[in-house]
């Protein structure tokens, strides 16, 4: 990297994943509006035409006018081609298609449990794992061999599984995942904070929070604006709206389907007296399937939504078709700000900035109480070739046992994905929340672990064919 002026350029950056439709774009105008850096994005993806497309729309986006970070955007064909020389490595990739994340949904319901997700707790954040894990492998392995000192960014799910693997793989690597869900809390928190004490356009960023948990269920111990204690202008709300709910202003539970009204938040909190920090949808998967997600009518009454895969097929083509009009200069991308924060990462690491955000990193002491080398979820300080992970404190037991069991899980599924053993599958199911209030029947667990791993096979080691 060449450093001059407080601008850092020539920084190289391997994009595994690289064809993506709708993520890819959003990154290219992040990296598009941040001035003071600039260098190559290398896109790689086994869909090497997505990739080719992505090449296309993202030098269109480089000579936009109101483009100030300048990228010149290149395809590779090999991991290795991708990875040698570069500085940064971004992973982003979808495990499968959405025709097995269909099975992870949707067959557990056949035995009562209903998924919101689907893509971390629960049956079918397990059996991704199974298939995602392989992956994870193969570029840990290649991220060894052609680019060791390069910081590895993550944004894969099961988040928590995939910083595991890569640590398990390349214990060297510096690597950390990173969520946008504790900003969507963050947010809520700015918007009442907004309407108690009458103060206009409160931005999320001002909003200091003490993160705690895991990937998706996550929590607040403290949360503080210009000094004021968050945590009782937060009850007092929840005293006042606890059946309603609370609606972001811009978008509405009940015509998107991403969007919630923060009562399964609200009553979280009236369990535990901590702020759950992640969107009810994901919230929800972690807690006994009797409670939020008993059936479709319960789901309702939280007012939150299940995602169905059928939705997600039918955004897949919007986004092919919307690809298919930036390539060919039809639609520009829309240069409005992601809200992410991983360009922000990005240029404190290259030494250009100082910050503190959520990261997931394994637990080195951060969660003081959660098993040493599991994935945990806190902030950390960002700076010139460094993350620190912030001291979080102990977590109330109540919510400590919350975790526990799926921090069990993780092990479980990882070893699984390691040996090929179906029982532990079988084990993990039996002891997620979820399955456990629904269904304690072991031969009918047994043979959804069955048909679930034959509906993702292809995507599996030859080990599971046994």
């Amino acid at each position: 990297m060449i450093y001059e002026n407080g601008k850092t350029g020539d920084i190289r950056i391997a994009y595994i994943g690289g064809g993506s439709r709708g993520w890819a774009w959003k990154f290219m105008t992040d990296l598009a509006i941040e001035p003071s850096m600039s260098g190559t994005i290398i896109l790689y993806d086994i869909d090497q035409e997505a990739a080719k497309a992505n090449e296309i729309i993202g030098n269109k986006v480089n000579v936009r006018s109101d483009s100030v970070g300048k990228w010149n955007y290149i395809v590779a064909d090999s991991l290795k081609a991708a990875l040698t020389g570069c500085d940064f490595v971004v992973i982003s990739i979808l495990p499968g298609t959405f025709d097995e994340m269909e099975s992870d949904v949707h067959l557990p319901e056949r035995l009562g449990i209903y998924q919101s997700v689907g893509d971390t707790a629960g049956p079918g954040g397990m059996i991704r794992a199974l298939r995602t894990l392989p992956m994870f492998v193969e570029i840990g392995e290649a991220i060894r061999e052609y680019a060791p000192n390069a910081w590895v960014v993550n944004y894969t799910n099961p988040m928590s599984l995939c910083i595991q693997i890569l640590y398990d793989v390349f214990p060297g690597i510096k690597a950390f995942g990173c969520c946008h869900e504790v900003f969507g809390t963050q947010r809520v928190l700015a918007d009442i904070c907004s309407l108690k004490l009458g103060i206009k356009d409160i931005q999320r960023r001002e909003i200091i929070v003490n993160v705690q948990g895991i990937n998706h269920f996550t929590w607040f111990s403290e949360a503080f604006y210009q000094g004021i204690d968050l945590f009782p202008i937060y009850e007092e709300f929840i005293d006042g709206h606890y059946e309603e709910g609370f609606d972001d202003p811009d978008r509405n539970w009940a015509n998107s389907t991403f969007c919630c009204a923060h009562r399964v938040k609200f009553d979280l909190f009236r369990r535990y007296g901590m702020i759950a920090a992640a969107g009810d949808r994901h919230l929800a998967e972690f807690m006994p399937g009797d409670w939020y997600l008993n059936d479709p009518e319960t789901v309702e009454s939280w007012k939150f939504g299940l995602t169905t895969v059928q939705w997600r097929k039918r955004n897949l083509e919007e986004k092919l078709e919307k690809s298919k009009k930036l390539v060919s200069g039809e639609m520009d991308v829309d240069m409005e700000p992601s809200g992410e924060e991983g360009i922000l990462l990005i240029k404190a690491l290259t030494g250009l900035d100082r910050l503190v955000s959520n990261v997931n990193l394994p637990n080195t002491g951060q969660c003081p109480d959660l098993p040493l080398g599991s994935v945990v979820e806190t902030n950390a300080v960002f700076y010139k070739d460094h993350v620190r992970p912030v001291s979080a404190g102990a977590l109330p037991e109540g919510i400590r046992n919350l975790i526990l069991p799926h921090l069990e899980n993780h092990k479980r599924i990882l070893q699984a994905s390691k040996t090929y053993d179906r029982t532990l599958v079988v084990e993990a199911f039996m002891r997620d929340p979820l399955v456990r209030a629904k269904c304690r029947d072991k031969e009918a667990i047994v043979r959804l672990v069955d048909d679930m791993i034959r509906n993702t096979q292809k995507y599996l080691p030859e080990g599971w064919n046994k």
